[in-house]
């Protein structure tokens, strides 16, 4: 299936280390990508709620971001549609809406993009710091690659 709106969105914060996976992540795939103007890349940091449009308006969505699996190596994690963990955002306030909570209201809406895919490595340190740990930026090349190709398939209707 062919999908013409494609957004790119990365979250954490990029003051707490290896939190700041998804925006880096999403700054790689820019640099690295030349895609047309129907895939959007939409720097998440920490706004949550606010970026409920981005889920709710497009064919397909990709989302970078730092997570933690029950039981993981360090490795990129990708996961489509229905494999998405149930709770897949650990929050750095109390007031932060998470990515599992705005994919609730989303699917509640009836308003979820057919393509949903969480790429995502776990953290090594995530004291306050500004960079990633340097093993977490050895996945960085993998996971824009992962996404790249989601990417050229969706356009391409593979």
């Amino acid at each position: 299936m062919k999908f013409n709106t494609i957004n790119v969105i990365g979250l954490g914060n990029i003051l707490y280390g290896d939190e700041g996976f998804g925006v880096a992540a999403l700054n790689r795939f820019r640099e690295v990508s030349s895609f047309p103007e129907t895939v959007c890349c939409i720097d998440g940091g920490t706004q949550g709620i606010a970026l409920l449009d981005y889920i709710e308006s497009c064919d397909a969505v990709i989302i970078f971001d730092a997570l933690i699996p029950l039981d993981y190596d360090r490795q990129v994690y990708v996961y489509r549609n229905d494999e998405l963990p149930t709770f897949i955002h650990r929050k750095m306030s109390s007031h932060q809406m998470g990515l599992s909570e705005m994919l609730g209201i989303a699917r509640l809406q009836g308003r979820i993009p057919p393509q949903i895919v969480l790429i995502g490595v776990p953290p090594k340190e995530l004291e306050l710091n500004i960079g990633l740990s340097p093993e977490v930026s050895l996945l960085l090349p993998e996971a824009v690659q992962q996404a790249q190709t989601l990417v050229e398939g969706w356009l391409a209707g593979s």
